[in-house]
């Protein structure tokens, strides 16, 4: 046999090898990756099941005006509403909700515990609807390890915790803003809050949501995992507070 074919030969078995090792190589690391996140998804979804175990929480503010809104667009529901009836509210407690570092429980104890009316009734002035005060609980206050009168204290004390923005507490016309502008003045409201800890969500018109992360002791703390799913309009529209 010619010198130059066993050359060729030894080379190709060198590549074969070569490419053998780097394949491997690359199994070895997606196995990992799978088997690592695969941990971490029985970790969370094992943690899913047991009130109080959550890393920080999200106090979610909603614009009432646009909720009012598009309600208003859904025929079938033009029944009487307290948030919605001469349109009085501008920022509401949508709620406060246990968070993951990626991800979030829900519904922690099924059936959940009783809520009473007297603390529903409490809340009113902050989250002006009893079906999302249920809602809520059931959702997400399960999750937070606490009776129910704890959690809607600590709902209370979340919520005091944040200034709205003057120019957003009495909105007398309807306006067109971008989501930057909003985040802007919650934090020029909020000295202490964090451009990281901040993020203002909408729909494809309507500017919607203010969602701010706070540890389990209620103080502002970054977060990156809810800014995923941000507010992407250069321009969302604030109808008016109506009162």
């Amino acid at each position: 046999m010619p010198i130059s074919d066993l050359f060729s030969s030894g080379t190709g078995t060198l590549m074969g090898r070569l490419q053998f090792s780097r394949l491997a190589h690359k199994a070895t690391a997606a196995f990992s990756f799978i088997l690592i996140f695969g941990i971490v998804a029985f970790a969370q979804e094992h943690r899913q099941s047991e009130p109080g175990q959550f890393d920080y929480y999200i106090l979610a503010l909603s614009w009432s005006p646009s909720y009012c809104e598009a309600r208003q667009d859904r025929a079938r529901n033009r029944s009487s509403d307290r948030q919605c009836d001469g349109r009085p509210f501008s920022f509401v407690v949508h709620g406060l909700w246990p968070q993951y570092d990626r991800g979030f429980p829900a519904y922690c104890q099924v059936p959940a515990p009783r809520l009473d009316r007297a603390i529903v009734g409490s809340m009113l002035d902050l989250m002006p609807s009893p079906r999302l005060i249920f809602h809520e609980w059931d959702q997400h206050g399960t999750c937070s390890g606490l009776s129910p009168r704890t959690y809607f204290e600590n709902v209370r004390k979340a919520r005091a915790a944040v200034k709205i923005p003057p120019e957003y507490v009495r909105l007398e016309r309807p306006i067109t803003v971008g989501p930057g502008e909003v985040a802007e003045a919650f934090l020029k409201a909020n000295p202490g809050l964090s451009p990281r800890a901040i993020s203002v969500f909408c729909d494809r018109k309507w500017l919607t949501e203010v969602r701010i992360c706070l540890g389990k002791d209620l103080s502002v703390r970054d977060c990156t995992e809810t800014r995923r799913h941000a507010c992407r309009l250069d321009r969302a529209r604030m109808p008016a507070v109506r009162g």
